[in-house]
């Protein structure tokens, strides 16, 4: 059985892992005080947020159907013009052609958007749940060993 969801509901439920993934500064104590970088620092590259991820998919996926609806639309008008000029194959050839590419594209945008969508919940959600549970080393031993 599928299910659909409407967009208000898929809009909240990017907009609560949006809010969830925010870091609170002020209640971390423990973390020590961030060196300042210089411009040409380029060591480590800065990781998107889980709520960057999930709106870069969004993104995505919109770029995807809005090609897709460009070729369609490109293909529908070459054909709409070969049937005018009185060539009907020529005008099933171009409308064809035009809803593959169509199709294309908005595969791919769907599901590059889908994979950083769910990169981006899965990241938000581990945050949630493992946040300030990282493991300590056991204290040193108190009497020397031989």
């Amino acid at each position: 059985m599928r299910t659909t969801y409407t967009r208000p509901s898929i809009a909240l439920l990017a907009l609560a892992f949006i809010l969830c993934a925010r870091n609170a500064p002020g209640q971390n104590t423990q973390t020590p005080p961030q060196q300042p970088t210089t411009p040409t620092d380029t060591s480590q590259p800065q990781q998107r947020s889980p709520g960057g991820d999930v709106g870069s998919g969004a993104g995505d996926i919109g770029k995807g159907t809005a090609k897709g609806t460009g070729a369609a639309a490109k293909g529908v008008g070459k054909g709409a013009g070969d049937l005018v000029t009185l060539h009907p194959i020529d005008a099933a050839g171009n409308v064809g052609k035009g809803a593959a590419v169509a199709g294309k594209d908005v595969g791919v945008g769907a599901v590059k958007g889908t994979g950083k969508i769910a990169k981006g919940t899965g990241r938000g959600i581990g945050k949630i749940f493992h946040h300030g549970h990282k493991e300590e080393a056991p204290p040193p031993p108190s009497e020397p060993q031989n």
